[in-house]
């Protein structure tokens, strides 16, 4: 079983900034991509920014210049700038890749940590 574990949400002024977190544990898993994605209320869940093993990086366009990926072995990390209202939302962390001890491709999702800008 491979797990992800997010941390960092939290409430922020408008202007302010905040970084995410996240660990993959469990298994060993040779990570494919990594990402972010968010899911405001009555809203679906969106892309926020994704990294791949090779370091091709991909972000919504409502966050570029903002937000930054980044990945450290097991963790991957978003650094929020700027943060606006319009980017509260239910955080969640992604990972594929490949068990390496059954060869298994997965799929997994956090679950979730509640970011929310306001003044």
């Amino acid at each position: 079983q491979v797990h992800v574990v997010e941390s960092g949400g939290g409430l922020v002024q408008p202007g302010g900034s905040l970084e995410l977190s996240c660990e993959i544990s469990g298994s060993i898993f040779s990570v494919h991509a990594m990402g972010w994605y968010r899911q405001a209320p009555g809203k679906q869940r969106d892309l926020v920014a994704t990294l791949t093993s090779g370091g091709t990086t991909n972000y919504a366009d409502s966050v570029k210049g903002r937000f930054t990926i980044s990945r450290d072995n097991a963790k991957v990390y978003l650094q929020m700038n700027s943060l606006k209202p319009e980017d509260t939302a239910v955080y969640y962390c992604h990972a594929r890749g490949v068990v390496i001890t059954t060869s298994q491709y997965l799929e997994v999702w956090g679950q979730g940590t509640l970011v929310t800008v306001s003044s």
